[in-house]
């Protein structure tokens, strides 16, 4: 894995939550707003389950995969925090914090660290390179 991939666990994870969490709300406004259409047209007994019950059952696997999501994002930070903490060069460091764990853009980090973004970009570079030499060096202690 490389160490972009690495740091960008939580990222895509949480996005992962955000969009279970959007489904959700999805789902409970159509299990809220039952509408009931009269026909007159009988209707099949063995049609099965309601919208609205499949659409708390949906609600609740979700919920139980957020929940799961979470516990994995709480872990995946912790290990992206044990390794940026390994980085010897406080500014990478920080630089890794604001961007990774802190979701910051690269604007908000340029005027952070007080630097322009070409030298941002290199500080990136050099930063992904310590948590790569940081990764590498954990892979064969293991």
């Amino acid at each position: 894995m490389t160490a972009k991939d690495f740091l960008n666990q939580a990222y895509l994870l949480d996005q992962r939550i955000k969009s279970k969490s959007e489904q959700i709300q999805s789902l409970n406004e159509l299990a809220t707003s039952c509408t009931a259409t009269m026909t007159g047209m009988p209707h099949n007994p063995n049609r099965g389950t309601s919208r609205m019950a499949d659409a708390v059952c949906k609600i609740i696997d979700l919920q139980n995969e957020i929940a799961s999501d979470m516990d994995r994002l709480v872990q995946i930070k912790k290990d992206i925090v044990d390794v940026i903490s390994k980085v010897e060069d406080v500014e990478l460091r920080i630089l890794l914090e604001q961007r990774y764990l802190c979701g910051a853009t690269w604007e908000e980090i340029t005027m952070n660290l007080y630097h322009n973004r070409r030298w941002i970009f290199r500080l990136h570079d050099k930063a992904l390179d310590a948590v790569q030499q940081i990764l590498d060096g954990n892979e064969r202690s293991h």
